[in-house]
């Protein structure tokens, strides 16, 4: 196995989104579930990746076994207020994913680590991300890696 690291380009827009759709779908079902919702469509990943490659304030990095595409991470700039920081621009982990067979063997905190230098070269001296609450699996990999927790939020809605 040789594991290999690169900046997506735009050429990888369908590598990108293939393995965007395995990430959400990997994700823990919400609890509010309508069979006919599909919250990531494809084509809708698709454009919203074309459009962030495209984003200089937006980059992606993939892992790869030889020529198989296993792994991204999606790193952006944010010049909001970024919960849980105090400066700004602040570089986010917008998204990461590594094929379930060839995780912990340091695939994703390689493709953080570059998500890290990318944010510092583009002016930012903190990084922050985000998972669900019931996400326990990428909340114990954003500790093993270093980030520590800042806030939780619970966010209500009602029908009306």
């Amino acid at each position: 196995m040789a594991i290999t690291y690169r900046a997506a380009k735009i050429e990888d827009i369908e590598i990108i989104t293939d393995l965007s759709v395995s990430l959400y779908d990997s994700l823990p079902p919400s609890e509010i579930s309508d069979d006919e919702y599909d919250p990531y469509p494809r084509d809708e990943l698709l454009t919203s990746n074309s459009e962030d490659l495209r984003n200089p304030e937006m980059a992606f990095f993939l892992a790869f076994d030889n020529e198989k595409a296993i792994g991204f991470s999606h790193v952006a700039v944010k010049h909001e207020y970024v919960m849980g920081t105090n400066n700004s621009p602040v570089g986010y982990l917008e998204g990461i994913y590594v094929c379930p067979e060839y995780r912990r063997q340091g695939i994703a905190q390689s493709l953080v680590s570059m998500c890290e230098d990318w944010a510092r070269k583009n002016g930012c001296v903190e990084f922050a991300s985000d998972c669900e609450m019931k996400n326990k699996g990428s909340f114990a990999f954003h500790l093993k890696i270093g980030f520590e927790e800042t806030e939780r939020l619970i966010f209500f809605s009602k029908k009306l």
